[in-house]
């Protein structure tokens, strides 16, 4: 006679036979019926004293849920050192198993991480993480261009749709935050510098140093350091929102291309408006820093002048051709934050976290990069 040692639950059983540290399981294995088992099985592994034999003649069904079951009784055997055998068991249900070997599991791994990392393996942690990242971004850039090759010989393949409506969000609604910046950006600048200068009996020049550096590195920089906290962190919570729910997975199935059907309309849109959004900010800059020469008492058609002999067309341009680079940047790093985003409630934060980080960081390195190559250049 058997002796019942766990209930029956959703038509589950574990029961112990005649014999010693025998065992019978029988009914159906699912998600339902596992966590009644569950314990009692385990418990029973713990208490036995030798080797494990379990019948499982009586097994009707057994899902994903029921693998773990036995893989996990087998683990906790091996790991108290005992025995383990299942007989009887029905085809379908070792196939099922067999993909999951005993060696495949390693308890070491299950354990976690206690000892803290020294300093030297600190670094080397990190220079392993900010290789992957370099290689995974030169590899996106190559996705990119790619995908910018296709889209010059087939317009269609983008969906332009998509980039109007961020063009909308990215360079028409951001029209009052970059202009009342750039406004305070030129009033203050003027301001500051108009105190010392007047000393001197040369505050008139405060034009020319508010034009000047407006428009070659104020204007741009600025313009771009608001779009990647705005617009970049947009980009990757989207995108890694869509990550989290599996969109992206599911447009891999489709044969869609993430990369072209999300990034680049994204990137297309940013690269146009962020150009048309530094001249707006240097036109609202400047226009702050007449503010306060006008009120200092110099008439505009004088700082018109001064402005004019002291900006030249290359003063321009130069800003013009930083704030491309930039805008491509902010709609890059952001599209691959998103598209690095992996499983959890806080990644996506960590996403956007990054994005902007990222996003900063490398305009800043890009603008200096710029500096030296325009110094050269005599630009």
């Amino acid at each position: 006679m058997s002796e019942r040692v766990a209930r029956e639950s959703h038509a589950a059983t574990f029961s112990k036979e005649e014999g010693d540290d025998s065992w019978s399981i029988g009914g159906r294995l699912d998600a339902d019926s596992v966590p009644a088992i569950w314990t009692s099985g385990h418990e029973a592994v713990r208490q036995a004293k030798g080797p494990i034999a379990i019948d499982a003649a009586k097994l009707e069904y057994c899902d994903g849920a029921g693998v773990a079951l036995l893989c996990s009784l087998r683990t906790a055997a091996e790991a108290e050192k005992k025995a383990f055998e299942i007989r009887n068991l029905a085809d379908p249900i070792q196939i099922l198993l067999r993909q999951f070997p005993a060696e495949s599991i390693d308890l070491a791994k299950t354990k976690p991480h206690t000892r803290p990392l020294g300093w030297v393996e600190t670094i080397g942690k990190g220079a392993f993480t900010f290789g992957a990242d370099f290689v995974q971004q030169v590899e996106f850039a190559g996705q990119l261009a790619v995908g910018a090759v296709r889209t010059i010989r087939q317009p269609s393949s983008i969906r332009w749709g998509d980039a109007v409506v961020v063009f909308e969000k990215t360079g028409v609604q951001a029209l009052p935050i970059v202009g009342m910046i750039s406004f305070l950006m030129g009033f203050i600048m003027a301001f500051q510098s108009a105190i010392p200068l007047k000393t001197f009996g040369v505050d008139l020049f405060v034009v020319n140093l508010v034009s000047l550096a407006i428009l070659r590195e104020l204007g741009p920089l600025m313009t771009a350091i608001m779009l990647a906290g705005r617009s970049g962190s947009a980009f990757a919570a989207e995108i890694g929102t869509m990550k989290v729910n599996e969109e992206i997975n599911a447009l891999d199935t489709m044969g869609i291309d993430p990369t072209r059907f999300l990034a680049m309309p994204r990137i297309a849109a940013t690269v146009v408006a962020t150009p048309l959004l530094t001249i707006y900010a240097d036109l609202v800059g400047i226009a702050g820093g007449f503010a306060v020469m006008m009120l200092m008492g110099f008439p505009a058609v004088t700082l018109w002048n001064q402005m004019v002999s002291a900006v030249a067309l290359g003063d321009v341009m130069s800003g013009l051709i930083k704030s491309v680079a930039f805008g491509f940047l902010v709609a890059s790093i952001g599209c691959l934050r998103g598209l690095q985003t992996r499983a959890g409630a806080a990644a996506v934060g960590d996403s956007t976290t990054r994005s902007v980080v990222s996003g900063i960081f490398l305009i800043i390195l890009t603008d200096a990069v710029f500096s030296v190559v325009f110094y050269f250049l005599k630009i």
